[in-house]
């Protein structure tokens, strides 16, 4: 157990660094839209578009990677996260943030598929769960952290959505210059909705109830806040 996490150490510091970052930007956007008077409405459909990239980057990022590789990809998507926020701070529109939120949540919808891949294959059968509960835990827990940075400045500024685009950047570093092999990258065999349904009907309708609540939670936990008067 404890080599697998010596040999992952690169990527396990790279999520705990993009999560911070994502756990920041959630709210942080949230925030600024009550505060720049936008429409609860148009917040909650801007904060949606994060959730329809994550839907086509998780479609799309293992063809990505069948072509260049996982490296190559992560340090793209990485780099085009980071961009991404710091074009949200500087135009300031219901629109213009939507779409850039699409891009945002095919970032990390890829990152996700390209990090949980390379660790499975530097998992075993004997420490996989345990790899991944170590996983489960940076990532959350790196999310919850990124909340904490709300107090670091006046979320009415730029400096928040400049930290955010750091945070990502510094993620790449121990990606990049880790001496780790990556690993080979199989063509995965798609598993269509209906199909998934008649292995597990329950799982299914479950997981899509789970998931819309944890998605208004959320993209408007935030929003909600700020609109019953909780300080930052």
């Amino acid at each position: 157990m404890i080599a697998a996490i010596a040999s992952s150490w690169a990527l396990l510091l790279g999520m705990a660094l993009l999560m911070i970052g994502n756990g920041l930007q959630g709210s942080l956007l949230g925030i600024r839209a009550t505060l720049e008077g936008f429409p609860t409405a148009a917040t909650g459909i801007l904060m949606s578009g994060y959730y329809a990239g994550f839907l086509a980057g998780s479609i799309m990022t293992p063809r990505l990677v069948a072509r260049v590789g996982h490296v190559r990809v992560f340090a793209a998507l990485a780099s085009l996260a980071s961009t991404a926020i710091l074009i949200q701070a500087l135009w300031v529109e219901p629109v213009p943030w939507t779409m850039i939120r699409l891009i945002t949540g095919f970032c990390y919808a890829g990152l996700y598929v390209i990090a949980e891949s390379w660790l499975n294959a530097q998992a075993t059968n004997q420490n996989r769960g345990q790899l991944l509960s170590v996983y489960m835990v940076i990532v959350l827990g790196g999310a919850a952290a990124g909340q904490g940075l709300l107090n670091v400045a006046d979320p009415s500024g730029a400096a928040l959505f400049i930290l955010v685009s750091v945070l990502v950047s510094l993620a790449l570093i121990p990606m990049l210059l880790s001496s780790g092999r990556t690993p080979p990258f199989e063509t995965p065999q798609p598993v269509g909705i209906l199909e998934l349904y008649r292995v597990s009907p329950t799982g299914v309708v479950g997981y899509f109830g789970v998931m819309m609540a944890n998605g208004a939670y959320f993209g408007m936990a935030a929003v909600y806040g700020r609109e019953i008067g909780l300080s930052i």
